[in-house]
């Protein structure tokens, strides 16, 4: 794959998590019945998987969680970028109250759909999903209080645009809460152009001085990056289900030296900013 494809980066992350919401499974960061994953177990508790649908828990996908550290408050408007099944968006409307509103945005229409019905299983009525993607964010400026994100602005090919629309869509004084695969050092273009680790969730996450880098141009201030596990290589072979499909061709030397290069070099964080 070539690295800089964006179209080739949309189309297959597309096409895993309309696989993930057909199957209510996860495939990037999370558990799945085969893989017991290494990011998102024990992520929410039973007092808040309880209130939810079995669904919107099965197809969480994330690699942390945004709502423990959003602040979220009574009547504030919060927008998830890549709301997947719907559980950071269920979470959230529950926080902020019949005052306060939810949006949820994804791009695949069948995570939409599982969204949807997770929404109408739940009874909130607080809470819209919105199809697009986290580039060209379907709202005005300056009409959401919070901006979170779980492991998805790691996918998108442009994180520019990423940040600049959540920067436009945020109030002054807006808050932004993303839970992120971050990079503690530069990958080898080899290992950035493997498609399985692009849409596992490596690939394309940003170095943590490009990623701060990103928002402060943006125009966000209070820009803090808290790491919150450092990934080894057990870990990676786990965690980019593509893995062994990707690199099943190359020799054993080969593969060591990809493998080497990840341990260590993947960390899950929360990624904090505000806007002024």
């Amino acid at each position: 794959m070539a690295t800089g494809d964006p179209e080739q980066i949309y189309a297959a992350v597309r096409d895993r998590y309309a696989d993930a919401a057909r199957g209510v499974q996860t495939t990037c960061c999370g558990p799945s019945d085969t893989n017991p994953g290494v990011v998102v177990s024990s992520l929410y508790g039973e007092d808040e998987t309880a209130v939810l649908p079995n669904d919107a828990v099965a197809a969480s996908l994330g690699c942390g969680k945004p709502t423990m550290f959003a602040d979220l408050r009574p009547g504030e408007v919060v927008l998830d970028l890549g709301s997947g099944g719907g559980i950071d968006v269920l979470l959230s409307a529950r926080r902020v109250g019949p005052d306060g509103m939810a949006y949820g945005l994804d791009m695949t229409p069948e995570m939409l759909e599982l969204a949807r019905k997770n929404q109408a299983e739940s009874g909130l009525t607080n809470v819209e999903f919105l199809e697009g993607t986290i580039e060209n964010i379907p709202l005005p400026n300056e009409t959401v209080d919070v901006v979170i994100s779980n492991c998805v602005v790691n996918l998108s090919p442009d994180k520019d645009a990423v940040v600049r629309e959540a920067f436009r869509v945020l109030k002054a004084g807006g808050r932004l809460a993303i839970s992120d695969i971050v990079l503690r050092k530069p990958l080898s273009e080899t290992t950035r152009g493997l498609i399985g680790l692009w849409t596992g969730c490596v690939s394309g996450a940003l170095v943590v001085g490009d990623y701060q880098a990103k928002l402060q141009t943006a125009g966000f201030d209070d820009v803090f990056i808290e790491p919150s596990r450092v990934f080894e290589r057990d870990d990676i072979v786990s965690l980019a289900a593509e893995l062994s499909a990707e690199i099943g061709h190359l020799g054993d030397v080969e593969r060591d030296e990809i493998l080497a290069e990840l341990s260590g070099s993947i960390m899950s964080a929360s990624v904090r900013a505000k806007k002024r």
